[in-house]
């Protein structure tokens, strides 16, 4: 499995945060921490967005270090990723961003 897809699934290569961080790009943080406070209902701060991704070294974000249920869930566990656990197919957490990101699946799958 690839080191930077995530804990639950989503390619940190395709994150706008990584991308954002990766380049310094002060808009594109802009931007993100918008789309991600929206979504998650709560305010976002662009200085929050930087990450080198959920599995590797280096920052994350706010998010991802704090906040993610799934990360945390998976780290408490001593797994990789969710696609470690047993349960990944029913868990609920899981469940609700794979209903909006259904490839989580195909990422998590083992080699």
């Amino acid at each position: 499995m690839k080191q930077l897809i995530a804990c639950c699934g989503l390619d940190c290569e395709q994150c706008e945060a990584r991308i954002a961080t990766l380049n310094d790009d002060n808009n594109l943080r802009k931007k993100v921490a918008k789309e991600w406070g929206e979504m998650n209902q709560m305010e976002f701060q662009p200085e929050w967005i930087n990450c080198m991704g959920c599995r590797t070294e280096g920052c994350k974000t706010y998010y991802c270090s704090d906040l993610c249920k799934i990360r945390h869930c998976v780290m408490e566990k001593g797994y990789n990723t969710c696609g470690d656990c047993e349960k990944m197919r029913t868990c609920n957490t899981l469940g609700e961003l794979a209903a909006n990101a259904p490839h989580v699946f195909d990422n998590l799958k083992s080699e």
